[in-house]
C-alpha cells in the first residue's frame, strides 16, 4: 500500500512541477509532510538544503530520500517512477508536435518569447537565492565577475567553477 501511495503522490508532484525546480515545492510539502507525514516540516526543510549539494533535479532527490525513508529501495524506485512518468509522457507528445510544427513562424515566435521569459525567471531566482546583505563585499563581487567570465568566455567546465568557488570560500571565509 505504501508503494502505491508513493507512486501516486510523486506522480502528482511530477505532473504539476511546471516552471522549474522550485515550482513543485508547495505541492511536495503538502503530499510528503501534511498528507502522508513521511517527513515532518523541519526534516523536509533540511532535505531541501541537503539536495542542493548534489547534482540533478530536486524532485528526483526528494523522491529518492522520501521513498527510501518510507519504504527502502523499492520506495526509491516507485517514487522516482511516479515522479518521472508524467513529464516523460508529456515530453514525448510535445516533442512529436514540436518536430512536426517547429518551422511555423508562430511556433518560432512563441519559443523566442518563452526563451526571454525563462531568462528573466532565471535572473529573478538568482537574485532571490543570493544573500543580498553581503553582495557588495569585494570578495563576492570578485567571485561573481570571475565566475561569469569563466563561464561565458572560457571553456572551463561549470562544475570546476562551482567546486573552485566552494574551495576558495572555505579558504578565505
Amino acid at each position: 500500500m505504501i508503494l502505491l501511495k508513493l507512486f501516486f503522490s510523486f506522480s502528482k508532484i511530477g505532473l504539476f512541477a511546471i516552471g522549474g525546480a522550485y515550482s513543485f515545492l508547495p505541492l511536495a510539502e503538502k503530499e510528503v509532510v501534511q498528507y502522508h507525514q513521511w517527513l515532518d516540516k523541519p526534516e523536509f526543510l533540511e532535505v531541501l538544503g541537503i539536495v542542493k549539494v548534489f547534482p540533478g533535479a530536486i524532485s528526483i532527490k526528494l523522491a529518492t530520500y522520501t521513498g527510501y525513508k518510507a519504504a527502502g529501495v523499492p520506495g526509491v524506485i516507485v517514487a522516482n517512477l511516479g515522479n518521472l512518468l508524467a513529464p516523460t509522457l508529456l515530453m514525448l507528445v510535445a516533442t512529436s508536435v514540436y518536430l512536426k510544427y517547429k518551422d511555423l513562424p508562430a511556433v518560432k515566435a512563441a519559443f523566442a518569447m518563452i526563451q526571454y521569459t525563462i531568462f528573466a525567471m532565471i535572473v529573478a531566482v538568482a537574485i532571490q537565492l543570493v544573500d543580498k546583505t553581503h553582495i557588495f563585499e569585494l570578495k563576492h563581487i570578485g567571485i561573481i565577475v570571475i565566475s561569469f567570465l569563466l563561464f561565458t568566455v572560457t571553456r572551463v567546465h561549470p562544475a570546476f567553477i562551482i567546486v573552485s568557488a566552494g574551495l576558495l570560500g572555505a579558504i578565505i571565509r
